[in-house]
């Protein structure tokens, strides 16, 4: 059978369709005709920017360590060893008839107690910064550096309330210190380590992440709270120890951990390095006590109704509830209702956050408020004074033969309702200390009470407070105050 040759036309189309194929085939894949023409310089600089997953592949990557970063801090945290007598009373003590009989054979004892912490030298002299708690009390206290050399140690400031102390080393330095960082450029990820005497094992270091900031509500009795929290293991003994960033600069002084068992469960909370450099210089000054700024103004947090009620996009700030007459507060400007959102340009979350801010600027200098009134926001200047003493406090022991023996007690001004946590009052008559084993303790009165009447006469000093302890009394009816609460106690 013979074959029908193409013609021209058949032979065309086929000659068309061959090139087509050839040419989609030589294309690169992927990319049609209507593709844009690739740029080898564009592609190579986004393969740069692309992360890249890898193995190690040499064995410096696989050794990569804190080691170096851990020679260059860890001789500047010390271990604190501290150590008070504690006088144990005879259970008869004060019983004329039980002593006569059982006293000689249970005599008042006292006995040694011990306790271990950490500390941070901040300076070349010997100035280290540990925790309140772990030298309160303490009759004899010693500071052992990493090298295994052991130093007595004083006092210089110490505050319950944040929970800090500053010593000095009594011995010749130089000494290695580590320096104190900005704790405001801390942000949550950051890598950290800990370093400290946990269960009193030795110098031991722990890493971890910043977990969170502005951390509030975290320990009881404090002043305000505002802590950086890590998941770096913490752990008893760790406690006035160093938090260090990857630089090795300090950013906080360890001092509480969430635990039910005692041990880790990876919270931990540091004091900023920033409060710790206001106090550690307000310590170097002298004068033996921190000076806080005196507002003039009571606070409480913003929760989401009250967001809504004054306009604000989400509950922030701290609210102000009540402003003193005269105080920095009201001269500045500042009115019950208003909410303070934030200090020299930096938020503030709550009301713990605004006493930390003014704190870490320091009495004498003046902050920069950004206050919302219904909505509308404006800026203030407030000056940060030390809260005044008048009256002055004229402090007296009460004695003699009454309930109140055994306390201390003094008049009240901004400046003592301030260290006694009693806030807006300014008149009246506090008890501020307590003999311990007192008459006065054993029945049940506690720093803070306030005086305000005795057998029907109102305390308006404590000069009068003592004039009618010392007058003596058959039947006491005294009246006090006690977080607001009025209570009427009767004694023979």
């Amino acid at each position: 059978m013979s074959r029908t040759p193409l013609s021209l036309v058949q032979f065309g189309i086929a000659g068309l369709v061959i090139i087509l194929l050839l040419s989609h085939a030589i294309a690169p894949t992927g990319l049609s005709e209507s593709s844009p023409a690739v740029d080898p310089v564009k592609t190579a600089a986004v393969a740069q920017t692309v992360p890249q997953t890898t193995v190690p592949e040499s064995r410096a990557e696989m050794q990569l360590s804190f080691s170096p970063l851990v020679k260059q801090t860890s001789g500047a945290v010390v271990n604190v060893y501290a150590e008070k007598t504690v006088r144990q009373r005879s259970p008869f003590a004060g019983d004329p008839f039980l002593e006569q009989f059982f006293g000689q054979r249970m005599p008042n004892r006292s006995e040694k107690q011990s306790s271990l912490g950490s500390g941070v030298i901040v300076r070349e002299d010997g100035t280290v910064v540990t925790n309140n708690h772990v030298i309160d009390g303490a009759d004899d206290i010693k500071v052992a550096l990493a090298d295994g050399r052991e130093f007595a140690s004083t006092v210089v400031m110490k505050d319950e309330r944040l929970d800090l102390a500053v010593l000095k080393i009594k011995g010749n330095g130089p000494f290695k210190v580590l320096p104190l960082g900005d704790s405001d450029k801390v942000e949550v990820g950051d890598l950290v380590l800990a370093i400290g005497n946990p269960f009193g094992v030795g110098q031991t270091v722990t890493s971890g992440i910043v977990s969170a900031l502005a951390r509030n509500q975290v320990t009881e009795g404090s002043d305000f709270s505002f802590f950086i929290q890590t998941d770096a293991s913490i752990n008893p003994g760790n406690s006035g120890g160093a938090l260090i960033d990857m630089r090795g600069r300090l950013i906080g002084i360890n001092t509480a951990i969430f635990s039910r068992g005692g041990g880790s469960n990876g919270i931990g909370f540091a004091i900023p390095a920033n409060l710790v450099k206001v106090f550690v210089e307000s310590a170097m000054g002298g004068g033996g006590k921190f000076a806080r700024p005196y507002i003039g103004a009571s606070f409480e947090p913003v929760t989401a109704e009250v967001a809504e009620a004054l306009g604000l996009p989400r509950p922030r700030g701290a609210l102000v509830t009540s402003v003193v007459e005269g105080g920095p507060a009201e001269k500045a400007g500042l009115k019950p209702g208003e909410v303070v959102l934030a200090v020299n340009g930096v938020e503030v979350e709550h009301p713990d956050a605004l006493g930390y801010r003014l704190t870490t600027i320091g009495v004498g200098r003046t902050a920069q408020l950004q206050v919302s009134d219904n909505g509308r926001e404006r800026e203030m200047s407030l000056a940060l004074e030390q809260a005044p003493e008048v009256p002055k406090r004229d402090a007296r022991l009460l004695e003699g033969r009454s309930p109140l023996a055994g306390a201390t007690v003094a008049n009240l001004s901004p400046r003592v309702s301030e260290e006694l946590r009693l806030p807006g009052r300014i008149r009246g008559v506090a008890i501020t200390q307590l003999a311990d084993g007192s008459p006065a303790a054993r029945l049940g009165f506690a720093p803070r009470d306030i005086i305000v009447a005795i057998n029907g006469v109102d305390i308006e000093s404590s000069a009068d407070l003592e004039k009618i302890v010392r007058a003596g009394a058959s039947l006491w009816r005294i009246e006090i105050e006690r977080d607001g609460q009025r209570i009427r106690q009767f004694f023979r």
